[in-house]
């Protein structure tokens, strides 16, 4: 479980936060809901480590955190980028295993092994050798799913993974989500579509603008 507490972030004399608090629960899907500039991808990016956080509690799974600016750096989120920032000079595998082999010196071979395990796990057993470029946005995606899935994350964070895509490839992004809460997994969605988010969430957290 995930609560925070007396969460605190502006930018500027914009305030984002002011005493916000929330549990997200495991094994759920929460959806974060709003407006842009509503302050749901700042709330994902601070939890996954990527944003300073002005002040908060943070506990997680029993463990407390006090943060005063500075970085939740826990690395218990997996992020999945709206623009999925895949590398486009390296095969799908190579994505994959990148971050793992130089960030947290797991062996080529065990990085390799795992990728391919994910690759098929997402439908995607064929296309470890193939570019970005090459690949469809629902595929994309979900390369982009695997690449955060390849450090064990506790939690698997999504920015706005509907966005620009049809409504059938809506559709399977939905079901991958679903398909990941199956497994157990604890995710977090934010969006702007409504109609997404009940057909994905267990809770929805509406953020709303300052």
């Amino acid at each position: 479980m995930l609560e925070i507490k007396n969460l605190n972030k502006k930018f500027g004399d914009k305030v984002i936060f002011d005493q916000f608090n929330y549990t997200f629960n495991d094994n759920e899907v929460t959806a974060i809901l709003g407006p842009s500039g509503g302050g749901k991808t700042t709330l994902l990016r601070m939890l996954a480590g990527l944003e300073k956080i002005d002040k908060a509690t943070i506990i997680f799974n029993g463990k407390v955190f006090e943060l005063e600016n500075e970085f939740f750096d826990q690395n218990i989120l997996g992020f999945v980028f709206q623009d999925f920032q895949l590398f486009p000079h390296k095969t799908v595998l190579e994505n994959l295993i990148l971050s793992p082999v130089q960030s947290q010196k797991v062996s080529k071979k065990n990085a390799i092994q795992k990728a391919n395990e994910l690759l098929a796990r997402l439908d995607l057993a064929d296309f470890g050798n193939v570019y970005p470029f090459s690949l469809s946005g629902g595929q994309k995606q979900r390369v982009a799913l695997a690449r955060a899935m390849m450090i064990d994350p506790e939690i698997i964070g999504y920015d706005e993974p509907t966005s620009a895509l049809d409504s059938e490839l809506r559709d399977q992004v939905a079901d991958l989500i679903l398909e990941n809460r199956a497994f157990g997994t604890t995710q977090i969605v934010v969006t702007h579509d409504p109609e997404f988010a009940q057909k994905i969430a267990d809770q929805i957290l509406k953020v709303n603008l300052k």
